[in-house]
């Protein structure tokens, strides 16, 4: 998917207090940190942060501000004189370990005088909650809230499941479920609206799209966008994990990502919510228009 400029929605006013519960900008004036800042979340969350003149300091493991999940040395030149940071964290909340990172960032960022934390988190992901409350708890003053996120629709134009859209075999462990996708744009917008307005500090965000999808109907809308047939392939977990090693992921990484495939995509998270709508006072963007959009930007060219 080629990457899109920001432009902001109706006529700019998307971040300010309003009758439908619209958040304002006016309320967070200094630098903001975006970990991951080159990722899919990251990068959506600086150019919105930098349309709207905020200062931002985008981290990265080899960008102009040095930031690595895997090196907390570095984390505390990262915040020193920032306001309030972007915190998504690799690989997963769920993941050994995210909790004490996540502690350690909280501790970091208190000490750092930060006044708010905005943080990304999986939906219905048991693990990922410990991470969430440990950063909580470290964090002391530090404003905290939380995004849960629905399963990305952009998986499907530039994260794992691209070449298989490309390809025309849409292989996932996910069986008959549902699952609500979420655009991305609609979560980097709910992201800069925490980040930037008052009236978020403790909230819990669930975030999805407007309806809920197998990733049968998924793939059958995929491949209208793209013009060519896109055939969904249910596998088992253990099948998918060796499907991840054939395409150079470790043993390791498949193994969790399979395991945390067939935790999501039980059923527990069809069920959509209005999360989007909370915070941005409208409706998140259907699966069918990311489709179409994406097609347009040539996602699925190759």
């Amino acid at each position: 998917m080629t990457e899109n400029a920001y432009t902001r929605r109706d006529d700019g006013d998307n971040y300010r207090r309003d009758g439908h519960g619209r958040q304002g900008v006016g309320s967070m004036t200094g630098t903001v940190l975006v970990t991951s800042g080159t990722g899919k979340t990251g990068r959506r969350v600086v150019e919105r942060l930098a349309a709207l003149g905020v200062r931002v300091r985008s981290g990265s493991r080899s960008g102009e501000v040095p930031f690595d999940w895997q090196d907390d040395t570095g984390w505390e030149a990262a915040l020193r004189g920032t306001e309030a940071a972007y915190v998504a964290y690799y690989p997963d909340l769920a993941v050994p370990g995210a909790a004490e990172a996540m502690a350690a960032f909280g501790r970091t960022a208190a000490a750092c005088g930060v006044r708010r934390v905005v943080l990304l988190s999986g939906r219905g992901e048991p693990q990922a909650v410990v991470a969430e409350e440990a950063l909580r708890g470290a964090a002391g003053a530090v404003e905290v809230t939380v995004v849960r996120s629905a399963f990305f629709a952009q998986n499907f134009s530039e994260g794992a499941l691209l070449d298989g859209v490309i390809g025309g075999e849409l292989v996932s462990p996910a069986g008959t479920t549902a699952e609500p996708f979420l655009d991305l744009d609609d979560l980097a917008d709910v992201v800069v609206a925490a980040l930037t307005g008052d009236g978020h500090a403790g909230a819990v965000y669930e975030l999805t799209g407007p309806r809920s999808l197998t990733f049968g109907q998924a793939a059958e809308e995929l491949g209208r966008a793209a013009g060519r047939p896109v055939r969904y392939v249910p596998v088992t977990g253990p099948a998918y994990a060796s499907l991840l090693e054939e395409f150079g992921m470790s043993e390791a990484e498949a193994g969790f990502l399979a395991e945390l495939f067939a935790t999501l995509l039980d059923g527990h998270n069809a069920a959509t919510t209005d999360g989007v709508k909370r915070v941005l006072g409208r409706a998140p963007k259907d699966f069918a228009d990311f489709a179409r959009e994406a097609a347009r930007d040539g996602a699925w060219h190759g």
